[in-house]
């Protein structure tokens, strides 16, 4: 082999390198712009799904959801007393102007409502559940509560053997067909939901197909929907103290 052909080859050989080194360099920053670009679609499909349901999570994750809820309503009967006490101390001094008394009893009468410590009245409808097969369970009726709370419902009760539970930030429902239990209380068949809000809006989110009317055509019971200008919620939760958290100062 020759001088020349020799410095040849070194020149093609670290051509060659140059190239392998080049499409590897390109090669990882195209891995990593894919990677990026999943991430990205994951993300947005994470953000944008709305079909995901409590089913799918796992227990450790309905505990954080059950204690951010539990959470929330300890903050808004915490607000409440807040606002009592500052609506008697405004009253009995006299030096609250109208206006003012009048907002914080605004305020104070609507999370009341939110929370479940009042009775309430208003537009909305009666969803009316008979199961004489004992075929309506407790995720059917968890479906029906969770379909008129996206829907609007300010206020919500279920009734069932003649009890009847006021649906608060933090309720749940559980048990089989014939045995089902809310907040606790046992409830059976007929149930009657009663939903305070838009009532157009709230009948056609039951109404919706594949939702709580056919859900319960296919559980082997009927139900029927009212609509209404005047509803009446007058069920109450019980108010729980507090055993460790205080209000802040």
């Amino acid at each position: 082999m020759t001088a020349g052909s020799g410095r040849h080859g070194w020149r093609a050989w670290r051509s060659g390198a140059q190239r392998r080194r080049r499409g590897t360099v390109f090669g990882v920053l195209a891995l990593a712009l894919l990677c990026v670009l999943g991430i990205g679609i994951a993300t947005q499909v994470r953000e944008t799904d709305t079909t995901d349901s409590l089913e799918n999570s796992r227990p450790e994750d309905l505990l954080v959801v059950l204690d951010t809820l539990t959470r929330r309503e300890a903050s808004i009967r915490d607000e409440i007393s807040a606002l009592q006490a500052t609506l008697t101390a405004l009253r009995q001094s006299g030096s609250g102007s109208e206006a003012a008394v009048a907002q914080a009893q605004e305020r104070l009468s609507a999370l009341s409502v939110q929370v479940g410590t009042v009775a309430a009245q208003g537009p909305g409808v009666t969803l009316l559940i008979e199961d004489p097969n004992s075929g309506v369970g407790s995720e059917v009726l968890l479906d029906a509560m969770q379909e008129l709370r996206a829907a609007g419902a300010e206020a919500l009760q279920i009734e069932g053997g003649g009890s009847a539970v006021r649906i608060g930030v933090d309720s749940w429902i559980a048990g089989p067909a014939g045995r089902v239990v809310v907040d606790g209380r046992e409830l059976r068949a007929p149930y009657t939901f009663t939903a305070i809000g838009d009532a157009p809006t709230l009948a056609s989110a039951l109404n919706i197909p594949g939702g709580v009317v056919d859900t319960v055509a296919r559980n082997g019971a009927t139900s029927s929907i009212a609509q209404s200008g005047q509803v009446t919620v007058s069920a109450l939760r019980d108010p729980r103290p507090r055993q460790y958290a205080q209000p802040g100062n």
